[in-house]
């Protein structure tokens, strides 16, 4: 980060972290956001806090618009500037606000990308028993399709959060919200067998840690990691466009398509707003026509 902006932003981040409980990957991202709007302002010129105007920040947004961002990623950087705005104003560095007449770009909500059960079985089905790390992958995959937690989530599982007994899971989201997940048998299986047979071989006394999945080396298994391991099983199974989100959204949609009630699936993904989880109520379209055939009466 350049100066002069490096000590503001660095104290910035550190508010989010402390005073608001912010995750980690939501303060890289704010960083990202942050280090592309300073870069912008110092091609500007512009070396001075106080000499942030709203026309800046506008051309900003609108450069950012000309190099094929989404609504949504335009939505998050404007969050991440307002935010930081307020936190200078509040601060005594900046006079006045100069974000506070910045508009929210319209963002257009997409119909997810889910995958057919029989995909999802092909996926399980590709990971090869000889491999040496087998059952600890399948346990994650398992637990990915059975709960819907995001890759970050699901790194994030220490072995004191999953209850056999109950069959459910304790996980830690957005903002350190912790919600508790129900999880099926076959998945608690999975876990079982490599709890018994695997993670024990991989623990380390010099590295010694409580996550549940581990690395070749003894480490927790991190979000980049889940990501490569969905990535590739998909290939495997040849299945295209698939990462760890699908199977959260496969999820949500398999579950209201079994007949789960919305908010019970708002609930189990940590959704905050229930509209965040109607989405995946316009994906299921054989359910659709099906209510509507049997209950409207011109069907």
């Amino acid at each position: 980060m350049a100066e002069p902006y490096s000590q503001p932003v660095r104290d910035f981040l550190a508010y989010l972290r402390v005073e608001c409980g912010l995750s980690p990957h939501t303060l890289s991202a704010y960083e990202l956001d942050l280090r592309q709007l300073t870069g912008y302002l110092i091609e500007r010129g512009i070396n001075d806090l106080r000499s942030i105007s709203f026309p800046l920040l506008v051309d900003h947004l609108k450069r950012l618009r000309a190099d094929g961002l989404s609504s949504k990623s335009i939505a998050r950087h404007l969050s991440a500037i307002r935010m930081f705005c307020r936190f200078l104003t509040a601060n005594g560095q900046l006079e006045d606000d100069p974000s506070a007449l910045l508009e929210t770009p319209k963002t257009w909500r997409t119909v997810p990308v889910v995958c057919h059960t029989k995909h999802i079985e092909a996926m399980f089905e590709a990971i090869d028993p000889a491999e040496p790390m087998a059952l600890r992958d399948r346990a994650i995959l398992e637990l990915m399709y059975a709960t819907g937690c995001r890759a970050s989530e699901i790194g994030q599982v220490q072995l004191a959060d999953l209850h056999d007994e109950l069959g459910v899971v304790k996980v830690t989201g957005k903002g350190n919200k912790q919600r508790i997940v129900p999880i099926g048998r076959p998945a608690l299986q999975w876990i079982a067998r490599y709890r018994r047979e695997l993670r024990p071989e991989l623990a380390r006394e010099d590295r010694p840690t409580d996550a549940l999945f581990l690395t070749r080396r003894g480490t927790p298994v991190d979000r980049f990691r889940i990501w490569h391991l969905v990535t590739k099983y998909a290939k495997l199974a040849g299945v295209s466009g698939v990462h760890p989100h699908t199977l959260r959204h496969s999820f949500a949609t398999h579950m209201l398509a079994g007949g789960a009630d919305l908010r019970v699936v708002q609930e189990l993904l940590g959704h905050a707003k229930v509209t965040t989880t109607q989405v995946y109520t316009h994906v299921d379209r054989e359910r659709l026509h099906a209510i509507v055939k049997q209950h409207h009466p011109r069907a």
